[in-house]
């Protein structure tokens, strides 16, 4: 089982499509730090025992044999002749986390079983094979899903979980030193064959496109960790997924070839936070290949142009992983990746620890307005094959809120589902709201998304497989009252004790905007933003001053808009922590400045030569002399960014299809009569008011919904979805005063509801 044997070393070779940043060594404290990082992620439990990978590899020796006797028997029973029987052979192989050499205890094994071409999918594998491993007593929870784009069987076998998928290729004998990274083992294959093959063949490619595996392994473990802590690990969701995060990883291996954990995962913050997206992340080039496959280009693929995160795989045909993620899931993981930035930072100057950086994210803390997502089933089969779909439609719900408020709400879906132990077949899922940041508020103004929530639930009903009793509801809820089964031991926490990285940032930030409100306003500089310059020296020096006990408030910082501050002349309300406001600016301020102060350099060449040196100095911990440090700090990090401006210029990066281009190429069940009809529907007049400076000095770039959403203090119940087809000819709609409201939320504090839901 498994792929031909992968060295540890590029022997010399370069790896990947660029140079690399810095091929700087590690110091005495990069040494220290990474020890300190491996004994975090084993005391985390994140390193199954002996006793368990004995047991997956004797699951893995059983599952192949199975396999093999299985194959022989449907080759007999097609009539082959005994040669043939006696030669049939199938094959297993192994991709994920578990081949990559990061999985933990209880994870499942993901597999991939690759049959002759007379070994049918359907007739065979979700059949004899199927039959055959149900009749075994050490399977349980069986679970074949052969409509998914990617057909599995899910089972249990002797307590460890398998996933596994079949690959019938075009020879008659399977060969057992089979060789699956080679093109030609997609001829003549069917699609759901090539999507089967390709997770196999991007782990093995990623494994051969890193210059040290073990440091690979060791930072991806790091980062799977962080994400799942802070709530972004979740393709499904519209987050990123474990062979996402092993892209990203890689690819900072290649930057950084002799670099330790400990500096991977510095530079994995510090490249990310920069990286301006959607400029793609590349291991290798893509390749055209021979066999006429579509791959990742959105030069001329149109449907490419609107990928908002590339990260493109590595193995033929190449394409890109993250397609699921959205505008809001991307701002969320900027902000993430921001935030990682600052504390690794801090790190360097002994201001954070590794349990700074995986504080878990106060999910049911951040924002002010949920949706809860309710969804049962009769059985727990039915609940299963349920949440399945549901789970899979969630992320429609992200888009068609967006797309629908022209991108002014925002939401935030919660990786995982909750349930509720006093209710069986049940569970729930969880999404924020927020207003965008930066929009400005008129009192009393709503957002109504009562068609979108009809036109979501009306998608997910129409699952194929629907069974009586499965339903799904949609409810607004506060944060105070989110229900108490979804926190610990099912009680409800007081006000958070525990100072955090992201409660002190929220601190600094409104101590930083409030001094701002007091400060002069800057004329012929839009409010809230400083000249670049300002910006520049503030950030270069931020850590220096801090460390000195400077205080640096007089210079008003362009994010710092939360609820009932004043940022220069203009008054914003936001619901959502301050901590993603700054980052948010922060970002910003990056890409406006990318080469400034870099014009002494004569080529990229010098600038990387002169990272290499200055890399070495800025991992030392912090020295006497504060100034010099700086400097060398500032000097290093405007290299990279030069660096990293370098890597990104590249042939795809400029192609971005419009909103028009969107809603033509979308490609799930959308009702866009609907959806055009909502645009008129749903505007209901908005409470006449006086409104802040906000309202003139602040403005978005497209219109802002005149909304109908208001919240009663508590959780309303949406009215079930009118399962009726797309209206061609829409009847007019009644007045606003006869229509029963669904959802409301109100993004001001003094708007008020002028009734509430029955």
């Amino acid at each position: 089982m498994g792929s031909p044997a992968l060295g540890n070393r590029n022997n010399g070779q370069r790896l990947g499509i660029t140079e690399p940043i810095s091929l700087g060594g590690p110091t005495e404290y990069d040494v220290i730090k990474t020890r300190e990082l491996e004994k975090y992620l084993q005391d985390a439990g994140l390193y199954e025992s002996k006793e368990e990978a004995v047991s997956r590899e004797e699951v893995l020796g059983r599952l192949d044999q199975i396999v093999k006797t299985w194959v022989k028997a449907i080759s007999r029973a097609k009539g082959l002749n005994e040669q043939l029987v006696q030669e049939a052979n199938a094959k297993i192989f192994t991709f994920g986390s578990y081949r990559l050499g990061v999985h933990g205890p209880g994870a499942d094994i993901d597999t991939l079983c690759v049959g002759p071409r007379h070994a049918a999918r359907d007739e065979d594998f979700f059949g004899e094979l199927q039959r055959m491993l149900s009749e075994m007593p050490e399977v349980t929870e069986l679970h074949p899903v052969p409509d998914a784009h990617v057909p599995v069987l899910k089972f249990m076998f002797k307590g460890v979980s398998i996933d596994l998928l079949y690959a019938k290729l075009s020879l008659w004998v399977i060969p057992e030193d089979l060789d699956i990274s080679q093109d030609s083992i997609l001829q003549n294959a069917d699609e759901q064959t090539v999507r089967s093959l390709n997770g196999c063949r991007v782990t093995d490619q990623i494994l051969r496109l890193v210059p040290n595996i073990q440091n690979f392994r060791t930072t991806l473990r790091c980062m799977r960790f962080w994400a799942k802590r802070r709530g972004v690990y979740s393709n499904v969701s519209g987050f990123l997924g474990g062979i996402n995060w092993a892209l990203l990883v890689a690819r900072i291996c290649q930057l950084y070839p002799n670099a330790l954990p400990n500096m991977l995962v510095s530079r994995f913050f510090r490249v990310y936070t920069q990286w301006r997206w959607p400029n793609p992340v590349m291991l290798c080039a893509i390749e055209e290949g021979s066999l006429g496959l579509q791959i990742w280009d959105p030069r001329r693929n149109p449907k490419d142009r609107f990928h908002l995160m590339p990260i493109i795989t590595p193995a033929y045909p190449c394409m890109n992983s993250s397609y699921n993620v959205s505008s809001s899931t991307l701002r969320i993981m900027t902000d993430e990746f921001q935030r990682g930035n600052e504390i690794c930072e801090a790190m360097e100057s002994n201001r954070a620890d590794w349990d700074t950086l995986f504080e878990p994210y106060p999910f049911f803390e951040a924002y002010k307005n949920y949706l809860q997502i309710d969804i049962a089933a009769e059985n727990a089969d039915d609940l299963r094959n349920w949440k399945g779909w549901v789970e899979s439609r969630i992320r429609q719900l992200t888009l068609k809120i967006e797309r629908h408020t022209y991108n002014m709400l925002q939401c935030h879906p919660h990786p995982r589902d909750f349930q509720d132990k006093s209710r069986p077949f049940h569970c729930s899922y969880f999404m924020g709201l927020q207003r965008k940041q930066g929009v400005p508020v008129n009192e009393g103004e709503q957002f109504d998304i009562r068609l979108t929530v009809d036109e979501f639930k009306h998608s997910v009903n129409s699952y194929s497989s629907w069974k009586h009793g499965m339903e799904i509801n949609v409810t607004h809820v506060k944060r105070k009252n989110i229900p108490t089964f979804v926190f610990p031991g099912g009680v409800r926490p007081s006000r958070p004790s525990k100072v955090t990285w992201d409660s002190r940032r929220a601190l600094d930030a409104k101590a930083s905007s409030q001094a701002a409100s007091k400060s002069p306003e800057v004329k012929g500089v839009p409010d809230g933003h400083v000249d670049g310059k300002k910006r520049k020296r503030l950030d270069d020096n931020v850590d220096a001053q801090s460390r000195n006990g400077k205080c640096i408030a007089a210079v008003p910082c362009a994010a710092e808009v939360h609820e009932g501050s004043t940022v220069g002349s203009c008054s914003t309300k936001s619901d959502h922590m301050d901590t993603n406001n700054l980052a948010e600016s922060r970002r910003e301020k990056d890409d406006s400045n990318i080469t400034n102060g870099l014009t002494y350099f004569n080529d990229v060449e010098e600038l990387l030569s002169h990272n290499v040196e200055v890399d070495r100095s800025i991992r030392c911990p912090p020295s006497s002399k504060e100034f010099s440090a700086t400097l060398d700090t500032s000097t290093s990090k405007e290299a990279e960014k030069l660096a990293i401006e370098k890597i990104m210029s590249g042939p795809y990066g400029a192609h971005q299809a419009s909103q028009e281009e969107l809603e033509e190429l979308e490609d799930d069940f959308e009702f866009k009569n609907q959806a055009k009809i909502s645009e008129g529907i749903t505007r209901c007049s908005h409470s006449e008011s006086s409104t802040s400076n906000a309202a003139g000095a602040l403005s978005s770039n497209g219109p802002v919904p005149s909304t109908g959403l208001q919240s009663n203090g508590g959780s309303e119940e949406l009215e079930a979805a009118e399962l009726t087809p797309p209206v061609l000819n829409p009847i007019p709609p009644a007045p606003v005063a006869q229509r029963k409201p669904l959802i409301r939320l109100n993004f001001t504090s003094l708007g008020k509801a002028a009734g509430k839901s029955t």
